[in-house]
Parts: C-alpha cells; structure tokens; sequence
C-alpha cells in the first residue's frame, strides 16, 4: 500500500492551498473530498442547465496576492474581474446609494444624502486604508500567542508590536477601539447619515451571529474590508466562472506540483495509533497511511466526528463545546430570463454589475436580527447580491442572467429545531423574494428557477458545522491564539501528527487562501514532514 506524506482531508479552498504549498516542497499529498465537485464553500455548479452558481461563496477580494504568485494561480485559470460599485436600493423616491471604487464619484453620490458625509469620506477610506495594511500583516503572519514565553513567540508579539507602532499614537488608539466597538458605533464616529451606515454596517455582521450593534462587530468590518486585487485595497471581484474557479486554479497548481486528488472519497475516520494519526479510513472502508493527517473540515466535525472525545485531552474538549459555529446565512441563487429593474433607478447601468445591498437604515437590520434571536429566519433579510453574469457571460446562456443572494439570518437553530429546515426552506426563499420585489417590480416575472440554501443544508451538503462557511464565528473571543481553542492556533492539535488548515484556525473565513498557506509553512519549518 502506497503510504503518503501527508493526507488531506477536505478540498475546499484552503485544502487545496496547503497541499499546493506541501507537493510543491517535494511531499507526496493526497487530497481526499467528500463530493463530486471541488471547493467546499467556495464552489461553482451547474444547478440549472446552462446557469452555473456561486452556490455559497460569491465573491472574493481575501484571497492573498502573495498565495497567487507563490503557487502561480494565473497560470493556471485564477482571474478575478473587480467591481466598480455598492449600490443601495431606496424605496423613499429617490434614486438609492451607489459607492464607486472612485472616491470623487462616490461623494458626488453621498453629498444628496449629507454634505459632512461626503466630505468625512475620503478621510475615512484613507484611514481604513492605513489600519487595514496593519491588519494584513496579522493575517499574513502565524497568531501569536500570548499566552506562551517562548523566544519564538516573544519575537513574535515584538513584530506584531513594531507593526502597530508604526501606525502612529492615534491609528493605535484607532486600531484599540476597532476590536471592541459595534459596526454602529464605529460608523457614527465619522458619518450622520444613515443611509450611510447602514450598507456599510453590514461588513461587520456577514458570517456571524450578531447584529450591526453588537460589540465586536466593527472588527468584523474591518476584517471584510481588507479586499485587495492586484494591490489595490477594498477591491471585491467576481471568480471567472464563479467562485469555484478560485479552488479549480488553487487544485490545478497542487496537481502541476504532483499532489493527487481524488472526489468521492468521503473520510469517516481519521486513524490514531500510539496517540499519533497514521492515516484516515474512508467511508468505503479503505485505508490510507500518512505520515501526517491535514484536516480542511472544521475544528468540530474533525476532532469530536472523525477522532473522538475520548482520543482527547478534556481541556481541549470543554474548548472545543465552547467554540461558537452558530450559522446564521442562506443563499438564494437565482436564473433569471431578463435583468433585474429596479425602481429606484430603472434600466440598465453600471449600478448592476457591483454588489447590490438591501440596507436601507440601522433599525431595518437590527429588526431582521430580532427575527433570529427568537430562533425565526428574517422576514425582512438583509440581503448582499450580486449579478456575475453582467461580467462574466460564461455562467448564463446569452441573454439570460444569475443572481446570487446571500441572506441574513436563517438562524441554524430554528425555536423548532434545526430539523425543521427543510419545512421552512421555501418559505424563506419566498421571504427574500418578496423583500427583493419590493424594490425589482419585475423580479417575479422573470425567475426561471431558484435555489434556496438554509444553513441546515450547507451543513448537509458541505459537512460544515452548523451551515457556518467560516467554519465558526469571527467574534473577538475566537480569533487570534484563541482560534480555535487557546494552545493551539498554530494549526496543531492534541493528536501528534494531525494538522488542521480550513477557515476554524486563523485568520478566519473568507475566500482567503491563508489558514491552508500558513499551516502548510507551519507544518515544514516545524519538521512535521
């Protein structure tokens, strides 16, 4: 039997970076995925003949320019086209918020709403811009930990600290309250207007359990508002081919450097001899042997599903139960015969080939997350959508569109249970349909079909726990050394020989490409293989 380096388990995105970063130093890796199409959360298919989705994942801006280069992406079909605009839909008679990736343009647009918002503007891009290079250095950079004395880790918070200093005395104080702050009170540091802060806010809630007003949650802005495309700081894009085309380019580059990757080869059980992981079973019953274990799924389903509590030390395992998934998002993907028409601002425009955000004021949010907290999906969604199709023709037959919607909340834990999904899905779907017709007058008339994604079915599809695409909350409480459990940020578990590399480890989630990156370097510069 043939016995690899290194066995990973998972291909979504980060999956396939970690094993591009392993073969491409000379180790024999296999990648193991549970479904018949690559990429995990970020994943393209066929749902509707000739529509191809960005069935979870939608867009990227994360994902980091120095991983495109080192494991030569382009060569291999990574092509993200940018987008120009955020635009927001009014119903108050007037022609809704469009924010461009030209600043000029974009106090033009804000100066209608409040002329201190307009002029507060560039500033403040200015400055999101200086925290965010400060940040990058965080994601781009093994967690330090705390916690540890060690020479390496103290070298480590010394790095980290010059970095900060170098922001200056105000960014840090700046930088300090970031961490702790609502979305809200951060926004209303700099703007009056809500019609301004709403769609912004919404940055600091996606993939999370909070509202806009909840602590904590202006980290999670700032998270999302790192884009960069081809160095240009909060670039968003679309995937060519969707976002699937992301995790096609990052498994082409692992098999050019030798990795094997197989697809329906669901694992069920990693092996554990003499508290070491020696290889995974899989659900067929085969065997496979490693010298090292790497694990894409989440920290949850991998440790307690396919190790078992009582493989592990019980301070892991109380971490482990502690550790917040919480999955609060659904997808509505939409084939469309015709263009949307919005009444707020009618036709065709460049307004339609950006993100689109149904965002119209604070309370109109922080109401949707009442809805959830009482275990009910949204009546009134905050949505984020986009058209790929308007640039990206491939994914659409001529003359025909996709719409994809990405819709908070659909709490995982419904009042009546998470299994109850399935009896709620289209009602949700229908949920977002409606609150979507009130601004396209046209929307139903030209639905061909529909996709609707409650967490219970991501969790179904995906394996993800809780239907939480960033494998776990981005909270302040698990980031950092605390991501997962604290002890074990560096991509290490208590099991010898086994690796995590997915979304549950730091940095955290999006189409980012960092945790696979970094734990691959961790697992060579640390004599793993």
């Amino acid at each position: 039997m043939k016995k690899y380096d290194a066995i990973i388990i998972g291909g979504g995105h980060n999956g396939l970076v970690c094993a591009g970063y392993l073969a491409k130093a000379g180790r024999q890796v296999l990648v193991l995925e549970q479904r018949h199409v690559l990429g995990g959360a970020a994943v393209s298919e066929e749902v509707f003949p000739g529509f191809t989705y960005s069935v979870m994942s939608y867009v990227v801006s994360l994902f980091r320019p120095h991983i495109i280069r080192e494991l030569g992406l382009a060569r291999h079909g990574y092509e993200v086209i940018p987008m120009d605009c955020t635009f927001t839909p009014s119903l108050n008679g007037d022609k809704g918020l469009a924010r461009w990736s030209d600043v000029a343009r974009t106090r033009r647009e804000v100066s209608v709403f409040s002329k201190k918002d307009a002029e507060v503007y560039p500033e403040f891009a200015k400055t999101m811009t200086q925290i965010s290079k400060f940040t990058k250095h965080i994601i781009d950079h093994n967690a330090p930990d705390i916690t540890s004395i060690s020479p390496k880790e103290l070298g480590n918070m010394l790095r980290l600290g010059g970095a900060m200093k170098d922001l200056g005395v105000d960014m840090m104080h700046l930088n300090t309250k970031l961490l702790t702050m609502s979305a809200v009170d951060f926004l209303d540091m700099w703007f009056e207007s809500d019609r301004m802060k709403a769609p912004m806010s919404v940055s600091g809630i996606i993939g999370t359990f909070q509202g806009v007003r909840s602590p904590g949650t202006a980290y999670v802005l700032l998270h999302h508002y790192m884009g960069e495309l081809d160095g240009a700081f909060r670039s968003w894009g679309f995937s060519k081919g969707g976002t699937g085309g992301v995790s096609m380019a990052c498994a082409r580059a692992a098999e050019s450097f030798g990795a094997e990757i197989r697809t329906e080869a669901p694992v069920s059980k990693i092996k554990i001899k003499n508290g070491r992981a020696v290889g995974v079973v899989l659900e067929n019953g085969d065997e496979l042997d490693a010298k090292i274990v790497v694990s894409n799924a989440d920290p949850k389903r991998t440790l307690m599903g396919m190790v078992g509590e009582d493989q592990l030390p019980e301070d892991y395992v109380t971490g482990l139960k502690r550790y917040k998934f919480r999955g609060s998002s659904g997808k509505v993907n939409l084939a469309l015969d015709a263009l949307p028409n919005f009444k707020c601002r009618p036709g065709e425009g460049p307004h339609l080939a950006g993100d689109i955000t149904i965002a119209p004021s604070i309370d109109y949010l922080e109401k949707a997350y009442d809805d959830a907290k009482y275990g009910e999906y949204s009546k009134k969604p905050f949505i984020d959508m986009v058209i790929p199709s308007l640039t990206d023709p491939s994914v659409a037959p001529p003359g025909k569109h996709v719409m994809s919607c990405f819709v908070q909340y659909a709490p995982y834990h419904l009042k009546e249970g998470a299994d109850k999904w399935p009896e709620k899905r289209e009602a949700f779907g229908d949920a977002v349909i409606d609150t979507l017709s009130d601004y396209i007058p046209n929307l139903k008339d030209i639905i061909l079909h529909r996709q609707v994604l409650s967490p219970w079915d991501i969790e179904k599809l995906t394996g993800l726990t809780e239907g939480n695409i960033f494998q776990g909350e981005l909270s302040l409480e698990q980031l950092l050394f605390q991501r997962p459990v604290a002890g074990y940020s560096d991509y290490t578990t208590p099991i010898k020989d086994l690796w995590l590399c997915g979304s549950g480890t730091h940095p955290g989630g999006g189409v980012i490409g960092s945790s696979g990156e970094l734990s691959a370097k961790t697992i060579l510069s640390k004599g793993g293989l």
